[in-house]
């Protein structure tokens, strides 16, 4: 015999999750919000040269658990292009990730690096880029595949700002927030 009751709770809270879902991926922003924006941003020209980074990195509540700069060098032939990227941390832990990125047309964008699970996709309108990605990081001696959302948009010719979400199947484990200015 069913118990309707606890169907009823069980049915009401699982039609509550998926409409609240399909709700915060209605108010997700979509790189065609920024398509009459400016600067417009070009990859190709603001990552090429030296470039230098200051940022942080916040758990799922918002807290601070690391500081960062970063030395970043970029380098264009053609549409392929390499992305240098020098990590120092607060703590003393410092890393090395080189981008190798290819230019599509309609300013899309892909990449890998030694440490990307795949391949990262991107494209860009007006001020804004979106870059996806998955990179396998080590977390207390385990590896991890983590999802990065970076949200990338320029203020003028010589700074941008990146705002990246992290996630794991699908919830959020943290974020990252770093300006990123061109050095002349």
């Amino acid at each position: 015999m069913i118990n309707f009751k606890l169907f009823r709770r069980y049915f009401s809270r699982s039609l509550a999750t998926v409409c609240l879902g399909f709700l915060l991926i209605g108010c997700s922003a979509k790189i065609s919000d920024y398509q009459s924006t400016t600067p417009e941003f070009d990859m190709k020209t603001f990552f090429d040269g030296k470039l230098e980074a200051y940022g942080m990195v916040q758990n799922r509540d918002g807290k601070v658990i690391r500081r960062f700069r970063a030395d970043l060098i970029g380098s264009w032939e053609g549409n392929k292009g390499v992305l240098e990227e020098d990590f120092f941390y607060d703590d003393g832990e410092t890393q090395r990730r080189v981008w190798n990125l290819v230019e599509h047309a309609d300013n899309r964008y892909t990449g890998v690096a030694s440490d990307s699970v795949g391949e990262a996709s991107g494209q860009s309108r007006g001020f804004a880029f979106n870059w996806q990605y998955t990179l396998a990081i080590e977390v207390d001696d385990t590896v991890w595949d983590i999802h990065l959302n970076d949200w990338i948009y320029q203020l003028d010719e010589s700074r941008l700002i990146n705002q990246t979400e992290m996630t794991k199947w699908g919830f959020k484990v943290g974020q990252i927030t770093l300006v990123i200015e061109k050095i002349k």
